[in-house]
């Protein structure tokens, strides 16, 4: 066996399967989201993860140190991507903020909790928040989020001289808009298409109007 390939596959128990190969983290972390939206959580353990994967029953283990730590894992994920949709452009430095764009920005945010819901219940459940085992990464992650947003909406700002509304406190008031309806349709309260796209114009049209408000 080479080098490169001892670096990709670790010893095990006799009759056992490989440690792993690849990018065995990113693996489970994907495995775990898959079997979370199609089973709950009652349908994912590490066991049935390394049997999924076809790695040794430890394997995982060495990435996760139980399963509480993989579900903050998951949530971790789930934050990185929602900081890709919240600086997706137009809402990055030098863009031009408009009506149009703040609407796009909130069907953006709410399609992103719909289309990752397995995701999204754990990134704000209190399954995870209200446990003394949540993760210091965990902590990070979400901080690094709402700190992009925040920084999205002084962008907003700078592209509209008149405005003076407190950068913190609309993000904070805007997110638990955006969090609140995520949840009605997450939890199945609205089924509606046409309800949906209504509520997220209506939303969007309150930011707009509260970015313009003047001392």
């Amino acid at each position: 066996m080479t080098n490169r390939q001892s670096s990709l596959v670790e010893p095990c128990e006799s009759g056992d399967k490989p440690y792993h190969h690849g990018d065995l983290r990113r693996q489970i972390l994907d495995e775990a989201a898959r079997l979370l939206k199609e089973e709950g959580e009652v349908g994912l353990s590490m066991r049935k993860l390394a049997q999924n994967l076809g790695v040794s029953r430890t394997a995982p283990y060495h990435h996760f140190k139980d399963k509480q730590a993989l579900l903050c894992g998951v949530a971790e994920e789930g934050f990185r991507r929602l900081r890709e949709v919240v600086r997706t452009p137009p809402y990055v430095e030098g863009a031009e903020i408009s009506e149009a764009a703040v609407r796009l920005f909130v069907h953006r945010y709410v399609q992103f909790s719909i289309d990752n819901a397995e995701y999204y219940e754990l990134m704000f459940g209190a399954r995870l928040w209200k446990s003394e085992q949540l993760t210091e990464s965990l902590r990070l992650e979400a901080h690094n989020a709402f700190k992009v947003y925040i920084e999205q909406i002084r962008l907003w700002q700078q592209s509209i001289s008149t405005s003076t509304v407190d950068a913190l406190r609309f993000a904070q008031v805007s997110w638990s808009t955006l969090h609140g309806m995520s949840r009605l349709l997450i939890d199945g309260i609205y089924l509606d298409a046409t309800a949906i796209n209504v509520m997220s114009d209506t939303a969007a049209k309150m930011f707009w109007q509260q970015l313009y408000i003047q001392a």
